[in-house]
């Protein structure tokens, strides 16, 4: 949890003889400033720096500099966005899905992200030697399914075989290709103050399903992953609000803070959520609770944040909930001119807390 703003006193100390049992480990160990950490992989503060400081002074160009969801390449006709991800989620099966729907919905969410419509996918496989192919098949049948649910062909491939205990049992990498519409444009620089911040879905179920397979944790409450495909969600709010819908994001590595974060600087404003209204749900708020977690840092797979003009936003809530991936959608928060770059929360009790960017990674190998 992020220290209230403007105090003294350390953080309180979270529930580390549970961490311990749930076998957590840390992200960002001591004395390991010259070796890649497991924090890089966080979509917080280590990963950008990573990028900023290796990755972009190497490959750095118009297209790359922009760091959106996906790159944005002139094409006849219309331009088209790319995106690639790569997926190396630990367990491979886990309570809601695979590896196989994270790796079809990761790149075509990110795609719908930036308003294109998704057509293509490119998939390359790692497989470990000894993986079950009973364990393949169900992967590549949930790609297929996940596939053909967006809308996207998978046009090309490759496949390649390691020794054991060198991959996992299986990494997989998309990319996307998808036709981007020259009137519909959300941006993470185009936040405004007195927009409004929406949710689309519960938030934190994916990154707690996956530690509560992975641990054993054996939750009485069954804790399922929300991996699911965004599209119809972009389209209905492209239907209901066009150019009133200023920014989307897929809250996915670093959770919801960490998406915020990037949109609060990116556009130069601050953003302040309500507690109060925040839709986490029970056994995740619960898990957290028990783990020392913050539900805002917990990965998602199934939910986007937009950001929506404060004249359409019961509009955007409403064309969200229209569809059954967006029935619990809800409005979170506001954009602010106060604080430019700060995400604050508002606690139930009225004090304020900063809701930092990650600085490691709470829960590594969640997608």
């Amino acid at each position: 949890m992020s220290r209230p703003l403007d105090a003294d006193s350390a953080p309180p100390e979270p529930a580390m003889n549970r961490v311990a049992q749930a076998g957590l480990t840390c992200p960002v160990p001591a004395g390991e400033a010259d070796r890649v950490q497991l924090g890089h992989g966080s979509g917080g503060k280590l990963s950008a720096a990573l990028l900023r400081e290796r990755f972009l002074p190497r490959f750095g160009n118009d297209v790359l500099e922009l760091l959106g969801d996906a790159a944005v390449i002139p094409a006849p006709g219309a331009d088209l966005a790319v995106s690639t991800d790569s997926f190396v989620v630990n367990p491979l099966e886990f309570p809601g899905g695979n590896i196989g729907h994270l790796a079809v919905h990761g790149t075509v969410n990110d795609l719908a992200m930036m308003g294109a419509e998704p057509q293509y996918l490119a998939a390359g496989f790692i497989l470990e030697e000894g993986l079950s192919f009973e364990v393949l098949d169900r992967v590549l049948d949930a790609m297929s399914e996940a596939a053909r649910e967006a809308g996207v062909l998978v046009v090309t491939g490759d496949t390649k075989v390691v020794e054991r205990g060198k991959a996992d049992g299986m990494f997989i990498n998309t990319t996307g290709i998808g036709r981007l519409d020259p009137e519909f444009r959300p941006d993470p620089t185009r936040a405004s103050t007195g927009d409004a911040v929406i949710v689309s879905g519960p938030i934190g179920s994916h990154g707690v399903a996956i530690m509560a397979a992975r641990e054993d944790l054996g939750f009485e409450a069954e804790l399922s992953s929300d991996t699911a495909c965004l599209a119809p969600l972009v389209s209905a709010l492209r239907e209901a609000c066009g150019p009133g819908v200023r920014c989307l994001r897929d809250p996915t590595r670093g959770g919801m803070a960490s998406a915020l974060n990037e949109i609060a600087a990116s556009s130069a404003v601050g953003i302040r959520l309500e507690e109060d209204a925040l839709p986490i749900p029970g056994p995740v708020r619960a898990a957290c609770e028990m783990l020392g977690l913050d539900p805002l840092y917990v990965a998602n797979e199934g939910i986007l944040v937009a950001i929506v003009s404060k004249d359409r936003a019961e509009e955007a809530v409403q064309a969200l909930r229209s569809h059954p991936v967006g029935r619990s959608a809800a409005r979170i928060g506001t954009v602010t001119g106060e604080r430019p770059g700060l995400v604050l929360l508002r606690t139930g009790l009225g004090a304020s807390r900063v809701v930092d960017m990650l600085p490691g990674d709470q829960l590594p190998r969640i997608c």
